[in-house]
């Protein structure tokens, strides 16, 4: 039996230990992370006693309630000790009917009996750095062989928060308007905050050239952002930071790349020769929303 719990009715306790030892564990459905994101707006699916979860984010319209993945994160889904298809099956079809979804993902082990529209993601899981620099491309090696004569004008270091602001702010890209922009610096402001959030940046002639943004938690290093000066690019600081944190964490963490549908994105981070995870979602546009919201709210 499923039951639907709002956020004051969830026994975190509960959730916690079956996010932990799920087959599926996220560290984007863990409370601290869908806390911070969605500002503590969501609620729970769950099979008998926590079994199995299932998230949902959501945002309100008027007075409708909206499910809506938050801004950087990624997957959901479900979350049990075994993917089970008859399980996942009985999840998607409550949500399906007992809510308005605009974007919902799933999260990449979750299996259907039906087939859905995918994304795609990847994913280094742990292993010694060697192991995983000997199957990074020729093309990433060659790129990460710097000049002596340039390297000796860089150098890398963490940043705070307040000293890489003004640097993403001019170069975050897939936010196309300014609220957008200052939605995405107030949930990076937050997570840094939160001290599971930390900036590597890299200096040229002690000018800021690239930045990347790192979510950490036990499990999980994840790129949640890549800043660069586009007059630098060819100098490939993006890789040569993604290459510190690899070497600093990979033996004992995943490394998430977190996908993205920016043009050259997919080809940068297959370079790193990850393993690709698909997700499956799904989408609807405001013709769809309008229609169901009908559906469900005024019986017609």
């Amino acid at each position: 039996m499923i039951r639907r719990l709002k956020y004051h009715e969830i026994d975190f306790e509960k959730y916690s230990q079956c996010i932990e030892n799920s087959a599926q564990r996220k560290y984007s459905a863990t409370k601290p992370f869908l806390d911070l994101t969605s500002g503590k707006k969501w609620e729970v699916l769950v099979l008998r006693d926590y079994e199995a979860v299932m998230p949902i984010p959501y945002v309100m319209k008027l007075v409708f309630k909206i499910v809506q993945n938050p801004r950087l994160c990624q997957q959901l889904g479900i979350y049990s000790k075994l993917d089970d298809k008859k399980i996942n099956d009985s999840f998607f079809n409550f949500l399906s009917k007992k809510y308005i979804v605009r974007y919902y993902a799933f999260n990449d082990s979750n299996e259907f009996s039906f087939q859905l529209n995918f994304r795609k993601n990847y994913l280094i899981l742990p292993d010694s750095y060697e192991n995983v620099y000997s199957k990074f491309s020729p093309k990433r090696k060659r790129k990460l062989r710097t000049d002596p004569e340039i390297l000796k004008d860089m150098h890398i270091r963490k940043i705070s928060f307040k000293d890489s602001e003004l640097f993403i702010r001019n170069t975050l890209k897939g936010a196309d308007k300014a609220r957008d922009i200052a939605k995405y610096i107030s949930l990076f402001e937050m997570l840094y905050s939160n001290d599971c959030l930390f900036f590597e940046g890299l200096y040229y002639q002690n000018e800021i050239i690239n930045i990347i943004a790192v979510y950490t938690d036990e499990k999980t290093a994840v790129l949640l952002g890549t800043f660069n000066h586009q007059d630098y690019v060819k100098l490939a600081g993006a890789s040569i930071l993604i290459d510190k944190v690899l070497r600093e964490t990979v033996e004992h963490k995943i490394f998430d790349f977190e996908g993205g549908n920016l043009p050259n994105l997919d080809e940068f981070f297959r370079g790193f020769r990850p393993e690709m995870k698909p997700y499956f979602y799904i989408s609807n546009n405001a013709k769809d929303l309008i229609r169901t919201t009908i559906k469900k709210y005024l019986k017609i």
